[in-house]
């Protein structure tokens, strides 16, 4: 029989008539045949059933599909005529009935009702991998697991969207071939199924009540800072995932109680049938509970600091609790086929998910990332000019922001004019920018393109009040204010760090009587800057690395309050002797409120000046283009050339180029800013769309607010 089915199987996959494929299918269905081979012929069967394509059919078949809805599902037409092709052949609907039932009976169908869709690890990571080895690796057909037939059989989403959707005649018929010709000693399948619904509650509920009385979870669940212990005994009593695990017994006892008051063919209906009612909603209610305590642990976790890992066993044990919700529900509706049907495509759903890398990174970073975000939001409002005197206030941040930087350009030439091996000068030209932002960061000076990365999650807060009218006005009026603020800074930096560094440079020259770099490096700078070079290619990995530096700053920011760094300092005995406890409770507030910025930029000095090295020495040639030191740095060429210069092509090229650095260095870092805050709020694709749409139709109506703050810029667009 296996080398039999094994050569059909190649010849069948080779045709494409799906009417007589399916019919060579039917007639070598072996219900006595191994397991391994049964579950390989089951396989092909589904695949038959969500290929598409045309069916050759009598004219009866013809009559019975055209009967189908007005514009019926493919893998429902298939299902249809799957099921006529059996009637009309007794011998062939034995043998179907007879593998179904066979498969059902012979394997583990709690690896499918409980672990369909749960990590099996308890850590990110190792479910990371877990996932990455499954989908290089599928399971074989010889594993008695329903969980790994079913990732054989249904190899899509849509698979589980045309389960859910099956007709109630289908439905009945579906279950009738389940029950055809079976004998009293095969073991009925609603009978199995019951059993292991409720050996598959029993096992998520145990796995819920086991993670939400861990350390990780029960130090979340409320406030218990200073409790005595009797009241943190009376406290674990009345949590939902004590109670639990005695709910399920309950529900257990009482279901056997019915059992035993039946004949086996009436269902009880006295006390036992009630207090087994009663207990399912006792159970149905601490899962409701469970379900919000699971939702208080996220708001803990939101307010002080996120892990990976504790995101991820908390995100296992809410989708823990909704299975168990799932399977209670099929539980007590045995005989209603559609909650069935809900049930095997919830499964398949969750099956595939389970398999999926992407799926795992997209529901476990959200959270992480709405915190992110949410830091960013924090800080970013404070750069954002609504309003004339904010415009202005910007300004003059900005201005200061420049003026540092001239130092920043003339250390930089100090430096590169010095020929070092080009590790070690990235690594003196990444302290050098570090140094100057840090020094803007405590004078509350602005740098225009570490703007955007800051400023744009703050946006992120309004996108949760888009889907009215007045949000999608107060959304378009920030991006508005934004755009114009960037612009602010940009103006400011460029105004002042350009004429700045070309009096330093004249008058280190006529003091001196040398230039801070000779005209051969003064030609290069300038040509290096050109338009028509790889400047815009460089802006835009210049504009990854701001957006890199605001990630690790609100990572730092989540780190600092996650492992609550600033208790541990107000507390610190040494600090408190030395300092006194105003003292420590003050540092540890200064850190609070630096401990992101610094970390900001120390690492955006850093990167500016090492990334380059290292991806030249490793991969292509890359320079960092920014537009404030490349102002600075084409004043200081400009001061050594002299007029001549205006003369030639390669300043106004150089001009247009630290214009496109502008542009790019903002745009890509906002931009990438800008996704990580869509992402954490969830948005769909069309949402975003319409927010692009509403602000383009303000600025084509409105597009001076772009540059200035006039009194309309809050008006709807």
């Amino acid at each position: 029989m296996f080398r039999s089915l094994k050569t059909f199987l190649k010849k069948w996959r080779a045709s494409r008539n799906g009417g007589h494929q399916l019919d060579a299918l039917l007639a070598i269905a072996d219900m006595n045949a191994p397991y391994a081979e049964r579950s390989e012929w089951l396989i092909e069967l589904a695949h038959w059933l969500h290929r598409g394509g045309s069916l050759q059919t009598d004219a009866s078949a013809t009559s019975e599909i055209a009967d189908d809805e007005s514009r019926p599902i493919p893998a429902h037409t298939r299902v249809r005529y799957l099921l006529h092709v059996l009637d009309r052949n007794p011998a062939w609907k034995t043998n179907v009935a007879g593998i179904l039932r066979a498969v059902l009976r012979e394997s583990d169908g709690i690896s499918l009702l409980c672990d369909a869709g749960m990590p099996v690890h308890s850590g990110f990571f190792g479910a990371l991998f877990e996932r990455a080895q499954s989908s290089l690796i599928p399971p074989a057909p010889n594993r008695r697991e329903l969980s790994a037939l079913f990732t054989l059989m249904f190899r899509s989403q849509q698979d589980a969207e045309w389960i859910s959707s099956l007709p109630a005649d289908l439905l009945a018929r579906i279950r009738d071939l389940f029950d055809y010709e079976s004998s009293e000693a095969n073991l009925q399948p609603g009978g199995a199924l019951s059993l292991d619904l409720l050996a598959a509650m029993h096992n998520l509920t145990c796995q819920i009540s086991s993670t939400g009385l861990s350390q990780t979870v029960r130090s979340r669940l409320g406030e218990t800072d200073t409790p005595d212990a009797l009241d943190v005994r009376k406290a674990l009593e009345k949590q939902p995932f004590y109670r639990l695990t005695r709910a399920m017994l309950a529900v257990e006892a009482a279901h056997h109680a019915v059992e035993a008051s039946t004949d086996g063919e009436n269902p009880g209906t006295g006390t036992e049938a009630v207090r087994l009612l009663h207990e399912v909603n006792y159970l149905r209610i601490l899962l409701d509970e469970c379900r919000i305590a699971t939702d208080n642990v996220f708001s803990h976790l939101y307010r002080n600091g996120v892990s990976v890992d504790i995101v991820f066993q908390v995100e296992r044990m809410r989708m823990r609790i909704v299975r168990a919700e799932l399977l209670l529900d099929a539980w007590m509706a045995a005989d209603d086929l559609h909650a069935g049907a809900r049930l095997v495509a919830e499964l398949v759903n969750a099956n595939h998910a389970s398999q999926s890398v992407a799926h795992l990174l997209r529901s476990n970073f959200s959270l992480l990332a709405r915190k992110v975000v949410e830091y960013s939001a924090d800080t970013g409002e404070h750069y954002i000019a609504r309003d004339r005197a904010e415009y202005l206030k910007m300004l003059r941040m900005a201005a200061g922001g420049g003026l540092v930087t001239v130092v920043t350009v003339c250390v930089k030439f100090a430096i590169t004019g010095a020929h070092l091996q080009s590790m070690f000068e990235g690594l003196l030209a990444g302290i050098n920018y570090a140094a100057s932002f840090l020094l803007m960061h405590f004078l509350h000076f602005s740098l225009a393109t570490k703007q955007p990365a800051m400023t744009a999650p703050t946006l992120a807060r309004e996108l949760d009040g888009t889907g009215t009218r007045e949000g999608m006005d107060n959304f378009v009026a920030s991006v508005v204010a934004l755009i114009r603020t960037q612009s602010a800074a940009v103006f400011g930096n460029v105004a002042v760090v350009f004429p700045v560094c070309l009096v330093v440079q004249l008058l280190w020259h006529g003091i001196f009587g040398a230039n801070l770099i000779s005209p051969e490096k003064a030609h290069a700078t300038l040509h290096s800057f050109s338009l028509l070079g790889p400047t815009p290619f460089y802006a835009a990995l210049t504009g990854v690395l701001l957006w890199s530096s605001s990630l690790l700053a609100g990572w730092a920011d989540n780190w600092f309050v996650l492992h609550r760094v600033g208790d541990a300092l107000a507390y610190n005995r040494r600090l408190r002797m030395t300092l006194g406890v105003a003292g420590a409770t003050r540092l540890a507030g200064f850190c609070r409120s630096n401990v992101a910025g610094v970390i900001g930029n120390l690492t955006l000095g850093l990167m500016l000046g090492l990334v380059p090295a290292i991806v030249t020495a490793l991969a292509f040639g890359f320079e960092v283009r920014h537009v404030t030191l490349s102002s600075g740095s084409i004043g200081v060429a400009l001061g050594v050339l002299g007029k001549g210069a205006f003369h030639t092509p390669e300043l106004w090229w150089a001009l247009a180029g630290t214009f496109s650095m502008a542009v790019l260095n903002v745009a890509v870092s906002f931009a990438l800013a800008f996704l990580m805050a869509v992402r954490s709020r969830d948005l769909r694709a069309k949402d975003v769309r319409s927010l692009r749409g509403a602000f383009l139709r303000h600025v084509l109506r409105h597009p001076l607010d772009l540059v200035w703050p006039v009194r309309r810029s809050r008006e709807a667009g």
